[in-house]
């Protein structure tokens, strides 16, 4: 086994690209815990070059991503009134945040923008090799993780899908998002957050992506409930849509689909103990929205899954009257082709049973009765 060291590695770094700013002094020590837990994992050779490969990857791109922002006026660009979809995980806000980017006049992340940042991309062209460097690697992810197409099948766009806004931070070393460490074999691990850290970093990307290209309203996703003070802080007059279903629903379908991300990428999972460890830190999430005054801030919009299922569009056009957006009929037109050209289905249905759960399910209705109460949910029933 290679014993990897982050010293090492970030000297690598610097001396690969003649960079020496991370823009942020404490990284190296983010750097060195992650390194410590892939040491601990006891990787095999293959393993711990992958992982010496990815790191350097994240690395490399953080220091390029520094430089331009110190050769280019990246720091002047606005971002005005920015549109966000959260909820929690296999809550629908992924084909939400689709179909907000079918709105010509949005404008949404790309995963082969995020992947590789530098230099900006401005007006890229149709060949611009980043675009296939995303492409073969997503095709190399979904190689690695094959039930993912079935659960998430947006994945079929490659590079050119819609990323959530986590992956705006991935070089910041304070998670292992599959879509970056999907070499590693080695699961998902989440370490300590400072989101207003994270917002900057998000920020800083946005203002990337946008340089040198017309100026349009951004549409983005991610798992924002628990950072909710530190979004606003960064994005004072952004607009947030929020799905809310059924807790114990949105639990067994984690446990399944992320389950099988962890799998594929780390071998066989216990998935007894792996189930008793997703709902510990999900229903964390739904106790604490009960809590969070920001929970109620005027600039969240929530609405019922079962709503969002029925009528995607109409629940879109109702987020769009609160945020005073136009909802034009090129827009409502273009969301609903997409629906009619994206079936779910499309690459074999995702199919999961509340029988995964090691808690009895009655038990766990009980438990988020506020939860349903205080955001009109039923409890789901599913055939």
């Amino acid at each position: 086994m290679t014993i990897l060291d982050s010293d090492v590695l970030i000297a690598d770094a610097k001396e690969s690209t003649g960079l020496t700013d991370f823009g942020d002094d404490t990284l190296p020590e983010r750097v060195a815990l992650v390194v410590e837990r892939l040491n601990s994992a006891d990787l095999d050779e293959t393993g711990s070059r992958a992982a010496a490969l990815t790191i350097n990857g994240l690395l490399t791109s953080r220091l390029h991503f520094m430089a331009d922002r110190t050769r280019l006026p990246l720091a002047a660009e606005r971002i005005t009134a920015p549109l966000f979809a959260t909820g929690e995980p296999r809550s629908g806000t992924t084909l939400l945040h689709a179909l907000l980017a079918e709105d010509g006049t949005s404008r949404a992340l790309r995963f082969w923008e995020v992947m590789y940042p530098s230099p900006p991309p401005g007006p890229a062209a149709a060949d611009d090799p980043r675009r296939a460097q995303a492409d073969a690697d997503w095709r190399e992810i979904l190689d690695r993780i094959p039930p993912w197409i079935v659960s998430h099948p947006y994945n079929d766009l490659l590079g050119d899908g819609l990323p959530e806004c986590e992956r705006t931070w991935a070089f910041d070393f304070r998670a292992t998002n599959p879509s970056a460490w999907w070499r590693v074999p080695v699961t998902i691990q989440n370490f300590a957050q400072d989101h207003h850290a994270q917002y900057a970093l998000h920020h800083m990307m946005l203002q990337h992506i946008q340089y040198a290209r017309p100026p349009k309203r951004w549409v983005l996703k991610g798992f924002h409930g628990r950072r909710l003070g530190a979004l606003f802080d960064t994005y004072p007059d952004a607009r947030i849509v929020w799905v809310h279903r059924d807790p114990v629903q949105v639990l067994a379908s984690q446990i399944v689909a992320f389950g099988q991300i962890n799998e594929s990428l780390a071998g066989a999972l216990d998935w007894t103990q792996y189930a008793k460890a997703t709902i510990e830190g999900s229903r964390a999430n739904f106790h604490a929205y009960l809590i969070d005054p920001f929970v109620d801030d005027p600039r969240i919009h929530h609405v019922r899954y079962r709503d969002f299922v029925a009528d995607p569009v109409a629940t879109i056009g109702g987020f769009y009257d609160f945020a005073e957006v136009p909802f034009t009929a090129h827009a409502e037109q273009a969301m609903r082709n997409y629906l009619a050209t994206n079936r779910s289905d499309r690459y074999g249905k995702f199919t999961y049973s509340t029988d995964v759960l090691p808690v009895p399910v009655q038990q766990l209705h009980d438990e988020f009765a506020p939860y349903r109460e205080r955001f009109g949910i039923d409890i789901e029933t599913r055939r």
